[in-house]
């Protein structure tokens, strides 16, 4: 934090509009200071290790390095480092994989200001932000309650089937073997109720398990 004692921002986000209206709103709170604004997913990475902000916006859709992987190499220069992502995207696929790289929270953009300074206030403490939706979601996971859930690690292999991976390049990318791959992919068939590999990312992008095209 600054000699002042407000909580230092940066602002990853490649729409201008977008920076500067979570600038503006940051600006109405004697207690939250903007420090910087990265543009690329590489510039996040760099502004995060140069200005040690005590938090960091981060969208997941960014040019050169997306969100989640901007959020890894974050934390690899700074374990301590407090990312919050702000993003359109909820499938459950962003959320398991964002939280993976060591996002400490996740809210929509569509989130209420009031609920967004209270996030970046509560992770500049260490505390998780999650809104209550994604929260919702990520217990189901946890706890397996939820009956159809797909596991994290399903996500993740779903996931590269919908890239395109075979199930070699599934193995290699996950660092499992490529029976443990054949494995999950059966309980992803019977959990979704289809019986190949084009019907389960179909039916997981409609269900917003996924998300298709970027």
């Amino acid at each position: 934090m600054t000699a002042r004692g407000a909580i230092r921002v940066l602002i990853a986000d490649d729409h201008p509009v977008v920076r500067d209206g979570i600038r503006a709103m940051l600006g109405t709170q004697g207690d939250l200071e903007v420090v910087g604004e990265a543009v690329s997913g590489s510039d996040a990475v760099r502004l995060a290790r140069d200005l040690r902000p005590d938090v960091t916006l981060m969208d997941l859709q960014m040019p050169e390095l997306d969100g989640a992987t901007a959020i890894s190499r974050i934390r690899e220069h700074d374990p301590a480092a407090r990312v919050i992502v702000l993003t359109t995207y909820d499938t459950d696929g962003d959320i398991s994989r964002a939280i993976d790289a060591g996002a400490i929270g996740y809210l929509l953009k569509d989130t209420h200001r009031e609920q967004l300074f209270d996030a970046i206030r509560a992770a500049a403490r260490g505390q998780s932000a999650l809104s209550p939706a994604i929260a919702t979601r990520v217990l189901s996971w946890a706890r397996a309650d939820v009956p159809g859930a797909l596991s994290g690690r399903e996500i993740e292999v779903l996931g590269a089937v919908a890239q395109g991976m075979s199930n070699k390049a599934i193995a290699a990318h996950l660092c499992i073997s490529e029976a443990t791959v054949k494995t999950h992919l059966l309980h992803i068939f019977a959990k979704l109720d289809v019986d190949d590999r084009t019907a389960a990312v179909t039916v997981a992008a409609t269900r917003g398990i996924i998300r298709l095209g970027g």
